[in-house]
């Protein structure tokens, strides 16, 4: 390979993983974003029902009227035309235009900051143009859904928005405490006697051992089934932890082994520093990129695991909405209103969007170790 040849391909693998590192903390970011502001995002209240619309499709946005003249987006109002099929047509005769900051239900920003602004809404002065005006009830009505409503008619995209809040709350509340468990013991295992090392160990290689989803399961089952959401967050907390520091311990023992042989913990012995200043001011932190790669691997781990146990039920539990209840009952459906509901997917994508985006990140991490 040439000279030139050889700086090419240096140029491509650092403008790969820079462009790698970028995405990645874009995602996080949009992601922390949308669940921090997802009242707000959220056009309607994700638990409130609407059985006249039940398994709707996508509003159609449309820019065009009925003479082909451009206009600012709007929507026409639809019904339930086959009850059998869950078929919806529009009525042309009553259109109604997308408004940006509209009033809707009160929720609190930040939990203390009273609100009923949304980004985005029907306007609700809108008249029909033509023909008689739809009477004020039947505006109530029309409503947007973005990625249509669920089988009780619940607007997708809010539950969507508002789920995402309590994954990225408790996958990273989960994340940091195993991983500060596991940074204790591991550190304590890899800095103390062989005997108490010993106990450390073994006690890691059980963890590891054990079914993690069966145990979780059976700790759930102990429990009501109905919980409340802050219950239930704390409950998987709980388990998540005690079963999820074993990987980061082991990880850390490991590292501070190979790091107590190193010289500058020589030199620190020999200045008289105790052997607990000489773990925290000195191997711990030359272990950091190790601990945040690790990180970077548990988050996806225990979002993964908080989707699959709400999924099965022993997460979240209805009406609080969660990425797993959403593909639960997406899974209820029957064939016929899977294949004309594809936003089904979107808790499944947002999933994979925000994993692949840690996994990014704890990939840069890895490279520059």
């Amino acid at each position: 390979m040439t000279e030139y040849g050889r700086y090419a391909k240096a140029g491509a693998t650092r403008l790969a993983s820079g462009s790698g590192l970028t995405i990645g903390l874009a995602l996080i970011a949009g992601f922390a974003l949308a669940a921090l502001f997802a009242d707000f995002l959220a056009p309607y209240d994700y638990r409130q029902q609407n059985r006249k619309f039940p398994n709707a499709p996508p509003s159609a946005v449309h820019w065009r009227d009925e003479t082909g003249q451009w206009r600012s987006p709007f929507v026409y109002a639809s019904h339930l035309s086959d009850p059998l099929t869950r078929s919806y047509e529009e009525n042309r005769r009553r259109r109604y235009s997308i408004a940006l900051f509209t009033s809707g239900y009160r929720y609190r920003l930040f939990g203390f900051i009273p609100l009923d602004r949304h980004i985005f809404g029907l306007r609700p002065e809108d008249k029909e143009e033509f023909g008689e005006a739809p009477k004020d009830s039947d505006a109530q009505q029309v409503r947007i859904h973005l990625l249509g409503t669920d089988h009780l008619g619940r607007d997708r995209l809010s539950r969507l928005l508002i789920a995402a809040r309590f994954s990225l709350l408790l996958a990273p509340v989960s994340t940091l405490l195993a991983g500060a468990l596991g940074v204790f013991l591991g550190a304590l295992a890899g800095y103390s006697p062989r005997w108490l090392d010993s106990i450390i160990s073994r006690t890691v290689d059980l963890v590891l051992a054990m079914p993690t989803l069966v145990l979780v399961l059976a700790v759930r089952a102990v429990f009501p089934i109905e919980l409340p959401a802050g219950s239930a967050a704390l409950l998987l907390i709980g388990c998540l932890v005690a079963l999820g520091w074993a990987e980061m311990a082991r990880l850390v023992r490991g590292v501070v082994c190979d790091l107590k042989q190193r010289d500058f913990v020589a030199a620190a012995a020999s200045l008289g520093l105790t052997q607990a200043r000489i773990l925290g001011r000195h191997i711990l932190p030359s272990a950091a990129p190790y601990i945040a790669a690790q990180l970077c691997l548990m988050f996806p781990a225990f979002l993964l695991a908080e989707t699959t146990l709400s999924f099965l039920g022993a997460g979240l539990q209805e009406p609080e909405a969660s990425w797993g209840t959403m593909l639960a009952a997406a899974a209820d459906l029957t064939e016929l209103e899977r294949e004309s509901s594809w936003p089904l997917l979107a808790p499944a994508a947002a999933v994979v969007l925000l994993t692949a985006a840690f996994r990014l990140l704890g990939r840069e991490l890895e490279r520059r170790i």
